[in-house]
């Protein structure tokens, strides 16, 4: 499978080769096709699948053919190849495309770790193979250490080891607290996947229009990200 994405990224393109298939899961992704009608199956969801994508339909090409698949504004994609015993659990809506012979598993969380998450099911995968993870901004891998926590901003983990210890958090002194988003605290071994350009929505605001005395009001005063537009 050869993927190449151009420069700012907006789509990919990838090729693949004749004993080559992939799984897509959002097909009107799909804006251009270039192979043999018949190489495109459309296939519906298993139930799981389609309550976590909100979607009902999934696409399998196969080589030899190429396609383009569109983005949206302001995302990337990157591929995550799997090794046989990766243990990663994903946040199936990053999941954009996953090769032929991966399998998915639906991993009921630890009770704590749902109630943190508010998601009592992840997608595993059992490789080997590769799967297209879309993110806002560009994607980051961090690995894990038992002995010295990650601080990850709620919004931004795309995927975490299955066995990560996971726990609600905040990190700083009391200003920092205050201030910051909810934070997962997670302690173990082996990568972290992290988008990273959803985090900080009110640093593009700051930039485009917003003058000196807005933007310290609503550094200084509690809440004041919420009630100073």
């Amino acid at each position: 499978m050869n993927i190449k994405a151009p420069v700012p990224t907006g789509h990919v393109r990838i090729e693949l080769e004749s004993a080559e298939a992939l799984n897509v899961l959002h097909p009107k992704s799909i804006v251009a096709y270039q192979g043999a009608p018949q190489l495109r199956e459309d296939r519906f969801l298993t139930w799981t699948r389609a309550y976590h994508k909100r979607k009902w339909i999934q696409s399998r090409l196969q080589g030899p053919s190429s396609f383009l698949l569109s983005l949206p504004a302001g995302c990337s994609l990157e591929t995550v190849r799997l090794q046989e015993h990766s243990n990663l659990l994903f946040d199936f809506r990053h999941v954009m495309f996953f090769t032929e012979g991966l399998e998915l598993h639906s991993k009921v969380q630890k009770i704590r770790n749902a109630w943190i998450t508010r998601e009592f099911v992840r997608m595993k995968f059992s490789g080997p193979g590769a799967v297209g993870v879309v993110t806002a901004g560009e994607l980051a891998s961090v690995e894990l250490r038992r002995d010295v926590p990650l601080f990850v901003e709620a919004g931004a983990l795309v995927a975490y080891p299955e066995d990560a210890d996971i726990r609600l958090s905040v990190y700083g002194n009391q200003l920092a607290s205050q201030h910051m988003s909810v934070q997962w605290q997670i302690r173990g071994t082996g990568p972290v996947l992290i988008q990273t350009g959803a985090a900080d929505t009110v640093l593009a605001d700051d930039l485009r229009k917003d003058g000196l005395v807005k933007r310290l009001l609503r550094e200084l005063l509690p809440f004041g990200s919420v009630y100073i537009k």
